[in-house]
């Protein structure tokens, strides 16, 4: 198949997937190619199942919240259901910590800070639980499809045109807004919003824009990809979560064209390199890690953006974006397989299952588990020896 096959088929696809000017992530490589066979799973790094607990189908672009009090040892997870339900784990145990219900189905989330937890609905409203108590809610102008940032006593929304609100912690006031993106197309999956340092990072357009938290003017904006093409569709571009943080360094993807990192402290690109990617990357300071449309999973150098590694082994099996381990690191796919693959050259550790459903987000590491939530909303801990 020819790159113009190639691109006037995703063309057809995401024709299909347009939805009130949005453009949804359709899941999966090219032409639904038949998924790579399993090779015999033989185990080189032991992996036991913690604890395992079940909440309702996840059917949105789910961020499982990491939190900690004073230490690792204390760290929970936040995680939601696509009903509105909102549940905070105790990490190591799986101990059920807060229950708390928005009322309504979720679009985006959840982001916390520990004590506040925050959710959007697909009535456009954000909600925010402290210990699971609700405190308040206030409507938003658009839709949001990434979730909520709160920090700094503060919470932001980005919005599915790309544009941020914030608003007050304590009580809900909207303290700014910036003008909609002036593009026509956007994801309707998770985009970028983190803090770094004293700047809120986020994106637009395919560029990495660093943010006055304070008032909601840019600093800087850096280009990661630009848009190509002849059409709308074929010219989009757009910055996926998650992304990977290291110092002032954050490296993220262009959605099917690149993966780069910027300095944000000066607002510099540090390198972007071609890959065709719908997932975010994950990394351990000195090495980037992603997987590809296709299945592949590539590592990175983190400095240079010098290609260390690829496999090929879980070709056309939809992953999801990486966690990262001490050894290995860990991706879910379609079929609900949780692979363990070597970080120095991605070679198989081992495979575990889940409940037969792909993941609702990208696994995280916290503490020694790693968390694992299934479209069918199965919550799992995991712990490699």
């Amino acid at each position: 198949m020819n790159l113009s096959d190639a691109g006037a088929r995703f063309a057809k696809r995401a024709a299909l997937c347009l939805t009130a000017a949005l453009l949804v992530a359709c899941a999966g490589g090219s032409d639904k190619a038949k998924p790579a066979e399993l090779i015999t799973n033989s185990p080189k790094l032991g992996v036991r199942l913690a604890w395992t607990t079940r909440i309702d189908a996840v059917n949105f672009p789910l961020d499982i919240a990491v939190t900690s009090v004073n230490t690792i040892s204390n760290a929970t997870i936040i995680v939601a259901s696509g009903d509105g339900v909102v549940i905070n784990f105790d990490a190591a145990s799986g101990r059920q910590l807060w229950r708390a219900q928005a009322g309504k189905t979720l679009a985006a989330g959840v982001g916390s800070d520990a004590g506040f937890a925050a959710v959007v609905t697909t009535a456009n409203e954000l909600i925010t639980f402290d210990n699971g108590r609700e405190v308040w809610r206030q409507k938003l102008g658009t839709s949001s499809y990434t979730a909520p940032l709160v920090a700094g006593g503060k919470v932001f929304v980005l919005g599915s045109d790309r544009a941020i609100s914030a608003f007050e912690l304590a009580d809900g006031k909207k303290l700014w807004s910036q003008k909609k993106s002036t593009e026509a197309l956007t994801l309707r999956q998770s985009g970028v919003l983190l803090m770094v340092s004293e700047t809120l990072v986020s994106s637009a357009s395919g560029r990495l824009l660093g943010i006055n938290p304070l008032d909601g003017n840019v600093r800087w904006s850096t280009p990661i990809a630009t848009a190509r093409g002849t059409n709308e569709i074929e010219r989009l571009v757009d910055l996926v979560g998650r992304v990977s943080k290291s110092g002032d360094v954050v490296c993220a993807r262009a959605y099917r064209i690149s993966v780069g990192c910027v300095n944000t402290l000066r607002g510099n690109l540090v390198w972007a390199k071609p890959a065709v990617g719908l997932e975010g990357v994950q990394d351990d300071t000195r090495t980037l890690f992603g997987s590809e449309s296709d299945g592949k999973v590539i590592a990175w150098n983190r400095v240079n953006g010098e290609r260390l590694w690829q496999t090929e082994q879980l070709l056309n099996r939809n992953l999801s974006a990486p966690a990262v381990l001490d050894k290995a690191i860990a991706v879910g796919d379609s079929s609900g397989f949780l692979h363990f693959l070597s970080k120095t050259d991605g070679s198989p550790l081992n495979r575990v299952a889940t409940d037969g459903s792909a993941m609702a987000a990208a696994p995280v590491v916290v503490g020694a588990t790693l968390v694992v939530v299934t479209r069918n909303g199965g919550v799992f801990g995991f712990v490699a020896e």
